[in-house]
């Protein structure tokens, strides 16, 4: 029997670039939400995690794959009605139509900031394979949200709780009761 929108839970991608805190926020939503939670790094091939290390970005070639299994993790759960929540950079429009293949309502949530502040935030974070280096290549790549794509922009100069908040606020109207 297959579920009603009303009664799905939502697919969440938190995105953006590199630093803007996806997975602190999306882990925080996920929490909040009781809704399961992947992070998209965990998806990359060991050779793209090897390319970043090295301070040499993605090539569409590279991310194909990656894109794919994140597509099908968002709509495996949505198919099931379990909803999700998902860090994904998905920086151009095509990568987040890519993501909407399988799960054609996910909402994107994109996390944005200023160049030195997320470049402040790079620059002191420790034991991750993404250089502070990467950091202007994605802003170079990045299209943001379009008026037809499902989803909000928030400024990451806000506290990730607060950030959740203002999340979870907007996902309110879409699905209702969220808990």
């Amino acid at each position: 029997m297959a579920l009603s929108v009303e009664n799905r839970r939502p697919t969440i991608v938190v995105m953006g670039v590199s630093g803007v805190g996806k997975t602190t926020v999306a882990r925080l939503l996920a929490e909040r939400l009781a809704l399961p939670y992947a992070e998209a790094d965990d998806f990359h091939p060991p050779a793209n995690i090897a390319k970043m290390a090295a301070g040499t970005p993605l090539d569409d070639a590279d991310r194909a794959p990656w894109l794919a299994a994140l597509a099908g993790w968002l709509g495996d759960r949505a198919q099931a009605g379990a909803g999700g929540v998902v860090t994904c950079s998905a920086l151009k429009r095509r990568y987040r139509d890519t993501l909407r293949t399988h799960c054609p309502d996910a909402f994107f949530l994109h996390l944005s900031g200023g160049h030195g502040l997320v470049e402040d935030r790079l620059a002191h974070r420790a034991g991750h394979f993404m250089p502070a280096s990467l950091l202007d290549s994605q802003y170079a790549a990045l299209e943001p949200l379009q008026p037809d794509e499902h989803g909000a922009v928030l400024d990451v100069a806000h506290t990730p709780a607060q950030l959740v908040e203002m999340a979870e606020a907007l996902l309110r109207p879409v699905n209702g009761d969220l808990a």
